[in-house]
């Protein structure tokens, strides 16, 4: 274990892993920080549980679309480091931008062009990652990408819950969020300095991309990462819920958000390390575990709806750490960045779905809502199983 402690240290490959982990700390302190707020700052505007629900779910589905646009392009041009700072510029600087918002409408915009600034950065993120999992694993790159993801995502939502706690306005907690957006450029241009041309970390025999194209199982992986999208709920649905029911007091509802992605900061760091050993069985129990929460949060009270958002950070873990090291598993040659940007654009198309569905069920019935939203992440389970099947 101390060898291998001392491999890693001295490796180039995981100081890259890690400085892209500390500029994606700050990147989702920023944008988990102002997500933990967006539902209930709609609601205070005037927006209603259906608008809300659709701009969290058409925020990540125009996200998920234009990865596939970001990553042909990357693969295109070369410019995969132009691509990830335009992506983290326009993702994190309108967090703050929320402040100057006067009507829902406006606030909604803003929303939207975020998820899309997140979408443009994620696949050539993902891609510049995957040249260090022929040395250091699948599963353990992203874990410990995921791990300091989350763990940014986590102080995020705990530092607007203290502002709310100190009788702060909404206004005044997305303003502050400025401060950690301007961290994650810092540390994402010390990175491009550092590591200019990221493919180098690939040493002969380690070749990550081995597909001459597109394989069924590749695509059969699309269709369970889609169905297992419409099952979860945006955290923008899940906030206002908790505030518009009473279940959560408003200063709890960023710490609810916190827990979640506490957990699921060290469940990326397990789940990943047992993917470099089990493989898809670790994918298959993940999803199964996800599938506990909504019932638990949209029709429980206050201890249980807690526990419930321990389980969807095992389903936020399950997005970032193992549908990442499935995708490297399969990617074609040469079209690394395109591979992550398909498959997000039908992640992206399964959220969209599961959002607007989940948010006209709400009024209706949160009864039919859980069950829809445990039958869609199930209904991943045998097309999981078939790509694989399809992949050994």
């Amino acid at each position: 274990m101390k060898t291998s402690s001392l491999m890693l240290a001295g490796s180039p490959a995981f100081t890259f892993v890690l400085m892209m982990g500390v500029v994606n700390l700050f990147g989702d302190m920023t944008y988990a920080g102002g997500a933990s707020i967006n539902g209930p700052f709609l609601g205070t505007l005037g927006a209603a549980a259906v608008a809300i629900s659709i701009i969290g779910g058409l925020s990540e589905f125009l996200g998920y679309t234009v990865r596939s646009v970001a990553g042909y392009l990357a693969d295109k041009t070369g410019r995969y480091w132009l691509v990830t700072f335009i992506g983290y510029a326009l993702n994190l600087f309108l967090v703050p931008a929320m402040a100057l918002s006067g009507n829902w409408q406006i606030a909604g915009a803003l929303i939207l062009a975020q998820g899309i600034g997140r979408g443009i950065r994620k696949p050539t993120v993902a891609a510049m990652l995957s040249y260090s999992t022929g040395r250091h694993g699948k599963g353990r790159v992203y874990a410990v990408n995921a791990a300091l993801d989350q763990t940014g995502a986590t102080v995020g939502p705990l530092f607007m819950a203290l502002a709310l706690f100190l009788n702060a306005s909404y206004q005044t907690g997305y303003a502050l969020l400025l401060i950690s957006a301007c961290l994650a450029i810092a540390s994402l241009v010390a990175a491009r300095v550092v590591f200019p041309v990221p493919s180098r970390l690939e040493q002969p025999g380690e070749k990550t991309a081995q597909a001459d194209r597109f394989t069924a199982s590749y695509w059969l992986y699309v269709v369970a990462g889609a169905c297992f999208a419409a099952g979860l709920s945006t955290i923008a649905l899940i906030a206002y819920h908790l505030s518009h029911s009473g279940t959560v007091p408003r200063p709890w509802i960023p710490l609810f958000l916190a827990v979640a992605t506490g957990i699921a900061a060290l469940t990326s760091l397990l789940i990943g390390w047992l993917y470099d050993r089990i493989g898809i069985w670790v994918v298959l129990g993940a999803v199964c575990l996800t599938a506990v929460f909504p019932p638990l949060v949209f029709l429980g009270g206050f201890n249980v709806a807690l526990l419930g958002m321990v389980f969807w950070g095992v389903g936020e873990a399950t997005e970032r750490t193992l549908l990442s090291a499935i995708i490297v598993g399969v990617l074609p040659k040469g079209r690394r960045n395109l591979a992550f940007g398909l498959f997000y654009l039908g992640f992206g198309g399964g959220f969209l779905v599961g959002g607007v569905t989940m948010g006209l069920l709400y009024d209706y019935s949160r009864a039919l809502l859980s069950a829809f939203a445990v039958a869609a992440m199930l209904a991943s389970v045998p097309f999981f199983l078939l790509a694989a099947r399809r992949q050994s």
